[in-house]
């Protein structure tokens, strides 16, 4: 029973040795779930040329904008589970959408986590007429003048969007949302003072800051953004407690073998902790954060439950 228990053991090893050494085996698609441009885009920009050199197969990207990113995860959801079709997964879809939708393409069960490769903060941005010189000053004026000012996202459901509902939760204040398609035109109506605030990642309102053309009351994440180093994180503006990031991550369908799944992820690491990965990301005001499948796994647990309560509390649906 023993010499029969070893010979499965080392079948089963030699099985999944097999599957590690013969992938890939043909090009691998990277499966966007936005148009060019932007955090998610680039993010599979970074990682596909350096993991083609690593992997001596080509690493190709497929934009499939729409649907609020469903067209790109259903698309995954029903791939081929052997490693060469793989899903660039953007947080506010990933965890927001199960719960703003009903009747998705795609269930969080579909998909087996590889690697966290990015993440951006994001800022509070205003517009110069709003009458305050910091987040303290900024939150109450909305407390004290309840529906005077707007706020622009880039749509609804999106992580602006749910963001500054949790902003508004935070402070006890109420500012009106006024939904965009996307950040550009959302900038052009603040610039413009049509709409007076906007939560937006750094590189979209960063030369407009520095123009003094945009106020920037705090950046959301845990430590300041080089593009903004005078701007101060949230916690050292008083709200300790408000935190917005946005990740990219890749992500496998769910029946992909451990072997490849663990070989990707090393190839990953080697190809988003390459100098010239981290350069180019710096200069997109992106900050490369590695994670291997076990951490982003509890990562995407831990966000799953954040933002489901979140958005629960503000009350937001897509349906």
């Amino acid at each position: 029973m023993k010499r029969l228990c070893t010979i499965a053991a080392v079948a089963v090893w030699s099985l999944s040795a097999t599957a590690q050494d013969s992938f890939p085996s043909k090009p691998i698609t990277l499966i966007v779930p936005n148009p060019p441009g932007g955090l998610v885009d680039t993010s599979a920009r970074l990682l596909n040329e350096p993991l083609t050199r690593i992997i001596g197969q080509p690493v190709v990207i497929d934009n499939k904008g729409g649907g609020s990113g469903n067209v790109a995860y259903g698309t995954v959801a029903k791939a081929k589970a052997d490693g060469h079709t793989l899903l660039i997964s953007y947080s506010a879809y990933h965890v927001g959408n199960p719960v703003l939708m009903t009747n998705l393409p795609w269930a969080a069960k579909d998909f087996t986590p590889v690697a966290l490769l990015t993440v951006a903060t994001n800022v509070i941005a205003a517009h110069p007429s709003v009458p305050a010189n910091n987040l303290k000053e900024f939150s109450s004026y909305i407390k004290a003048n309840p529906a005077k000012l707007n706020y622009a996202s880039q749509g609804n459901g999106s992580l602006s969007h749910i963001g500054t509902e949790i902003f508004k939760q935070q402070i006890g204040g109420f500012v009106t949302h006024i939904p965009y398609r996307g950040s550009g035109p959302a900038i052009q109506d603040v610039l413009a003072g049509q709409v007076q605030v906007f939560i937006t990642t750094p590189p979209s309102v960063m030369q407009h800051v520095k123009a003094g053309k945009l106020k920037a009351f705090a950046v959301t994440g845990d430590k300041r953004h080089p593009g903004l180093p005078d701007v101060p994180t949230t916690a050292e503006a008083g709200m300790p407690k408000f935190q917005l990031e946005a990740w990219v991550g890749l992500f496998a369908p769910t029946g992909t073998p451990a072997p490849v799944i663990a070989k990707l992820a090393a190839d990953v690491k080697r190809a988003m902790e390459a100098p010239e990965t981290k350069t180019r990301a710096d200069a997109a005001g992106i900050e490369v954060r590695y994670l291997g499948p076990e951490a982003m796994g509890k990562l995407l647990a831990s966000e799953t439950e954040y933002w489901a309560k979140a958005i629960k509390a503000a009350k937001i649906t897509l349906d």
